[in-house]
Order: structure tokens, then C-alpha cells, then sequence
């Protein structure tokens, strides 16, 4: 198994690191012949949409937050935290693409198409199964700029058998002069963005009042320059009454969709809301009896969730990287690492302002169109944010490494292990919901609101394509819980209506198919789930359809930045 301790040794040479500086896109050889000759996709997709009607489906929203309890210091904390952010970009950009300038020539000037593949960070509709949206480009590769774009899987198999540096999630895989695969460290490959931000995290942490965040900001710093993130994510955990949080460096492996083994840069700058963190503070203590009421064998849950996991809201001040791009995340469970995890827990964050936008811009819309009418009082905020929250705590339940000596679930399940960690997340996450409320640890909203909050959150997710980790985690389950009876179509309205009863047997039965295949390491076994129910069936899709010609947004973006937060800077 990869540790984020590991270190290695590289033989990738002077010249190789030279040439990965630039870090070029897969693909570039083809496309450089191309690049003056490329035009933008007619302005008109296929589908009759405009590239100014794919910028007007991402609702506008400003990142913003009340600071008044801040001190002098740690406002200026906060704005450092910002300008250490903005590296996350630059080096996502060449994780997703490669060259961001060159990139945004493809535009040819035109500001709707710049915009969008700002939003996209490349020229491929994150929101529509990556398909590329600038004539010429091509597909999209699974590998994303992790890997040579003429390196087929078996090729890496051969390689890192010899070598696990190839595997690592901190590093790219380029070829040496001999057309040897070999693995460059982050640190190496982007050091210039590294430093830039380890500076800027030091800096803070002669600033932050909460001495548990200094000392995470400096072990943060190292690791960007080491690759070793393990000392900085305990660190991170053991902070617990810092009013400020970052997350930063590279975290996620949903770009990579060959192996998802390397992980995307990032960043979030949040303030925690100290009101609604004492409101979930006592869902972690509860976690043991959670995992031990799993629906699912008992050799499938022996591994036992770190009693020092906590829960906390935030209001989101800035997104840089992965975060940012297409669909904007609206709650964190990290770290990733599993012996941290096992160790001391996670923390998860409810990022509350976020939450709220795309609750009032694209939920209430979606519960108007898809809802039956009796059934949409059921679909309320609060319900949202706990289904929201409980996703994020049922990523530290269950198990994470396999019962059948295949490794850890992410190594077994490769490329499938995000997706099905997301699709465990949602419905362990409402079996935990469900849980709750019947034994009066919750006593609202109902089980009711949760469950058509649910459905209404599904078909909200469900429009971020089935490129995404979440997108085909959610086509699963929707095709489960429709074979179920969980919920039904009504022919003559579109509109869905949820069967309580059978949602609650849905939820069991799923949950314990989900965390079944995910501890036995069952590879073929969740490849044929994803065939056999990750699709889009023609009545969803109409219902789908609707929503556009609603007029209603797939998501938000941001207006954000310093003169955003403090009006100038």
C-alpha cells in the first residue's frame, strides 16, 4: 500500500524535469499541429444549446462571510490562506490539461467559450460526461495529464510491478529518454507552485491565533515540499477550536478515471460557523453504534470508525483547483489517508453558505418540476443539510480495508473505488438518518423530509453526468431504488413520488450490497453494477430535459477573491 509517508527515489532525468515544468498536456504532439487551425464548437451544440446557455446553467454566487469576530491577525490569516490557494489552480490545470494560457487561445477571443472553460479548467463539459466543446480537441483521456497519453494499462501494470512510486498518489507518470515509464514527485514537478504556497502558509502561521492551525499550517507547508502529507493530515485533526480552516494540496482522485490513484490539487478557505458546529458535535460520539448497526455481515464492519472524528459547519470563502471546478462540493471528509482514518477519524465540514445557494437556486426548482405536489413540503433545507452531513460521516463507516487480503478497498476496486465509496456514502448515510430518528437520537425534520429531500438531491446530482464519481454513484442508486418501488413515476405529470416504506427496505438492502462488494474487493462485481444500473433511463432523462428547458442551473459558480471578502486587495 501507498502511505503518503512513503518516500522514493526517482531516476527521472535533468532533462525530463525540464520538459515537465510546461507539464503538457497528453495529446499535445497532435493537438500543436492543430492549434491555429482548431475552431470553436459551432456556437450551437448539437443539442440547440449556445456555449452562453452552458454559462448561464452555472448560477452565480458570492462567496462570502462574516469576519467580525475575527481578529485583526487572523483576518490577514485569512487573506494569506487566499493567496496560498491560488498556486492550487495553476497546478490543476496542468493535472486536467496542461498549459492553462494555451488552452484558453483555443477561445479565439470568444468570451462565453473562455469563460466556460475557465469554469471546466480545460475544454471538456464536466457537466456533460466531459464531452469536449471546442472542435478538434478530442476526448477527454481517463488518465487526464497524470500519464503519457499513449500509455495503455497493461503497460503501467508491468512498470509498477517494479516500482511503486507509479502508483503513488503524489506523483505524474512521464517517460524517461529510453520511453520508460517513470514516476516524478509532485513536489519536484510543481515546485515552483509549492514553494509559492508553502511561503504563504508560513507566513500564516505567524499569524493564527489557534495554535493547533500554526502548527498544521507549517507541517502543510513541509509536506508540499516533501510529498509526505501524513504528519499535516494528524495535525489537521488534532485542531479543534481553530476559527479558521484550510484544505490544501493535492487531495481527490475523482480526475484520474483510468486508476484513480493520483491525486488533484486543491484548496477551500472556510470560517467556521461556531453556532451550527456545536449543533453536530454530538453525531460523532455516536459513530461506533452507527457502524455496529450497519446492515451488513459482522466481518464487514469489524474495523472500528477513530473516536476522534468531528463534525462542523463552515461558510465557504474561497475554492481553488478540483474544488473548483464544475460541480462545486458543498461537504468534506478527509483526510483520504486510511491509517489516519483508523487512527483518528475524520473530520467533516458542511460547507453551510454553499449549501444554502444551491438549495435556494436549483433544489426548490427541481422539487416544482419532479415532485409531486403533495409530496414537496417534504423537500426543505434543513433535511438537505442533514442528508448532506450524514453522506460525509458514512465515509468513515464500513470498512477500508478488504476481508479477502486484496488491499485496501481504493487499491482492490481501482477506478471504481470512488464511485462506489460515494454511492456507500449516500445510501449508508440515509440508512444512518433513518436510524436516528427511530431511536429519537433526531427528532426532525421526519424521515418523511429526508426522503423526498433525498429523491429531489438525486436529480440534482444526477445532472453532473455520469463522468463524475457522484454522477454514476447516483444512476446506481436511482435504478435500484426504482426496481425497489422505492419511488414511482406518475405517466401523465413526469413527477415522482416517494413510497416510504419501501425507500426505508431500498436503503437497507442497498447499503448492505454496496459495503459487501466494497469489503470482498469484488472488482468484476462492481464493474457489472455500473453496467447493469449505471445508466440514465429514457423517462429520467426526459425529466432531466425538463429542468434545462426550465431554465433551472446545474450548478453554481463563484464570484470570490479578496475584493469579494474584504472589498479591495
Amino acid at each position: 500500500m501507498i502511505r503518503a509517508s512513503q518516500h522514493f527515489h526517482y531516476r527521472a532525468t535533468a532533462v525530463l524535469l525540464a520538459s515537465l515544468t510546461a507539464c503538457a498536456a497528453p495529446g499535445d504532439e497532435a493537438r500543436n499541429a492543430q492549434e491555429h487551425t482548431s475552431i470553436i464548437q459551432d456556437d450551437i451544440q448539437d443539442d440547440g444549446t449556445s456555449i452562453q446557455d452552458l454559462v448561464n446553467g452555472y448560477a452565480v454566487f458570492r462567496l462570502q462571510a462574516d469576519l467580525s469576530h475575527l481578529s485583526e491577525s487572523d483576518r490577514e490569516v485569512v487573506r494569506l490562506l487566499i493567496e496560498a490557494s491560488r498556486p492550487m489552480d495553476d497546478v490543476f490545470w496542468m493535472q486536467a490539461y496542461g498549459n492553462r494560457e494555451e488552452a484558453l487561445t483555443l477561445a479565439q477571443g470568444d468570451p462565453a467559450v473562455r469563460r466556460y472553460m475557465e469554469i471546466n479548467y480545460g475544454p471538456w463539459d464536466r457537466l456533460r460526461a466531459d464531452d469536449p466543446f471546442v472542435a478538434g480537441i478530442g476526448a477527454k483521456p481517463a488518465g487526464a495529464n497524470f500519464y503519457p497519453a499513449d500509455m495503455t494499462a497493461d503497460e503501467f501494470d508491468a512498470a509498477a510491478a517494479d516500482n511503486d512510486a507509479l502508483r503513488s498518489l503524489y506523483t505524474l507518470v512521464r517517460r524517461d529518454e529510453e520511453g520508460a515509464l517513470v514516476a516524478v514527485p509532485y513536489h519536484e514537478a510543481f515546485a515552483e507552485q509549492h514553494a509559492a504556497a508553502a511561503a504563504k502558509l508560513r507566513e500564516a502561521a505567524e499569524l493564527a491565533s489557534d495554535p493547533g492551525l500554526a502548527t498544521y499550517l507549517r507541517l502543510r507547508a513541509d509536506a508540499l515540499e516533501s510529498d509526505d502529507y501524513q504528519p499535516s493530515d494528524m495535525a489537521w485533526l488534532d485542531m479543534k477550536e481553530n476559527p479558521i480552516e484550510v484544505v490544501i494540496g493535492p487531495i481527490e482522485t475523482y480526475e484520474d478515471l483510468l486508476f484513480g490513484a493520483k491525486a488533484a490539487h486543491e484548496s477551500f478557505v472556510l470560517i467556521k460557523d461556531m453556532e451550527w458546529s456545536e449543533r453536530l458535535e454530538r453525531f460523532a460520539a455516536l459513530l461506533p453504534g452507527l457502524q455496529e448497526s450497519l446492515p451488513v455481515a459482522d466481518r464487514y464492519k469489524a474495523e472500528a470508525p477513530g473516536t476522534d472524528s468531528d463534525l462542523n459547519a463552515y461558510d465557504a470563502v474561497y475554492y481553488a483547483g478540483d474544488a473548483n471546478a464544475g460541480a462545486k462540493t458543498i461537504a468534506i471528509n478527509l483526510p483520504n489517508d486510511e491509517e489516519v482514518q483508523l487512527a483518528k477519524g475524520t473530520r467533516r465540514l458542511q460547507l453551510k453558505n454553499a449549501m444554502q445557494a444551491k438549495f435556494d437556486e436549483i433544489m426548490v426548482p427541481i422539487t416544482r418540476e419532479l415532485i409531486v405536489e403533495d409530496q414537496r413540503e417534504y423537500v426543505v433545507f434543513d433535511a438537505f443539510f442533514g442528508n448532506t452531513m450524514f453522506h460525509e460521516v458514512a465515509h468513515g463507516l464500513g470498512i477500508k480495508n478488504t476481508i479477502t487480503g486484496k488491499g485496501t478497498v481504493r487499491e482492490a476496486l481501482r477506478e471504481h473505488a470512488s464511485p462506489m465509496e460515494e454511492g456507500k456514502a449516500d445510501v449508508v448515510g440515509l440508512h444512518m438518518v433513518t436510524e436516528l430518528l427511530e431511536r429519537g437520537e433526531i427528532t426532525e425534520p421526519s424521515v418523511e423530509h429526508h426522503y423526498v429531500t433525498f429523491l429531489a438531491g438525486i436529480f440534482r446530482s444526477v445532472r453532473f453526468g455520469a463522468a463524475s464519481a457522484h454522477g454514476r454513484a447516483n444512476m446506481v442508486r436511482f435504478n435500484y431504488f426504482l426496481e425497489q418501488g422505492a419511488f414511482t413515476r406518475e405517466e401523465g405529470t413526469g413527477k415522482y413520488r416517494v413510497d416510504f416504506a419501501a425507500m426505508r427496505e431500498a436503503v437497507s438492502g442497498l447499503s448492505e450490497l454496496i459495503l459487501t462488494l466494497q469489503g470482498d474487493g469484488d472488482y468484476d462485481g462492481v464493474a457489472q453494477l455500473m453496467e447493469e444500473r449505471g445508466f440514465v433511463p429514457a423517462e429520467l432523462q426526459a425529466g432531466l430535459d425538463r429542468l434545462d428547458s426550465a431554465g433551472i442551473p446545474r450548478d453554481i459558480v463563484f464570484q470570490q477573491g479578496l475584493s469579494v471578502l474584504f472589498g479591495g486587495g
